[in-house]
């Protein structure tokens, strides 16, 4: 692994910092979270090659998907200062994802795994990982005393962070429907947004997700230099 500063960014336009469970976070307006006493970054859902997996059935999308998120990867790693990277699951879109990677994006995989220490949480999309792309795979792991897994786990009583549902907060505002990637926090259940290009997304309102999250549910977006909460069960 690179050398990594020991000064952390405290803090960086789009970082807003907020507490969970008593321990301090950062959310990133592109959809991550810091994690600052570790310098860990917080991805889920890149879906990487889900482009290539379409085109396999017939459906013909621009194939740059996955060079395209790995290089907000590689942004949001410089603008952090992150030693640690953890991928919540479903980073690819289907088991042999890894293996379509383009020359370009194997090249900036390597970087970023040789550069942070890099953990692979595996999801439903991408149970079975090749070993040669770098860092650790795990079925799930821990840091600070919060669970990182792909899908939130409902007897899981502790803190807990996971990916999964690619939550969006939809609002109907003059007439029109829109829609934004958003976390949705309870007490102790945080839901990260998806961090792939080409990844579509949930309603946040979701009574899947109300019913993994609880009653308090809320989705928190970060704007600028805030998160603005809007109430879910409602």
């Amino acid at each position: 692994m690179g050398a990594c500063s020991r000064r952390a960014s405290r803090y960086t336009d789009g970082m807003v910092p907020f507490s969970f469970c008593g321990i301090e976070l950062c959310a990133l307006a592109e959809g991550g979270l810091f994690h600052p006493r570790s310098r860990s970054l917080l991805l889920a859902d890149l879906h990487l090659e889900k482009a290539s997996s379409y085109a396999l059935r017939g459906q013909m999308l621009p194939p740059y998907d996955s060079i395209e998120t790995l290089h907000r990867v590689a942004a949001l790693v410089g603008r952090t200062g992150a030693c640690a990277l953890y991928c919540l699951g479903d980073s690819f879109h289907d088991r042999g994802g890894a293996g379509r990677l383009p020359d370009e994006a194997l090249g900036l995989l390597g970087y970023l795994t040789a550069k942070t220490r890099w953990t692979w949480i595996v999801g439903n999309h991408d149970r079975t990982i090749a070993d040669p792309l770098g860092g650790d795979i795990v079925n799930m792991a821990e840091l600070d005393g919060m669970m990182l897994r792909h899908e939130a786990d409902p007897h899981e009583t502790g803190p807990e962070i996971s990916g999964h549902y690619h939550p969006k907060y939809r609002i109907r505002l003059r007439g029109r429907r829109v829609s934004r990637p958003c976390f949705v926090a309870g007490r102790t259940k945080l839901i990260l947004p998806s961090f792939g290009v080409l990844t579509g997304g949930m309603d946040a309102a979701d009574p899947l997700i109300l019913r993994t999250v609880g009653s308090d549910a809320r989705a928190l977006i970060a704007v600028q230099e805030k998160l603005l909460g809007f109430p879910l069960a409602a």
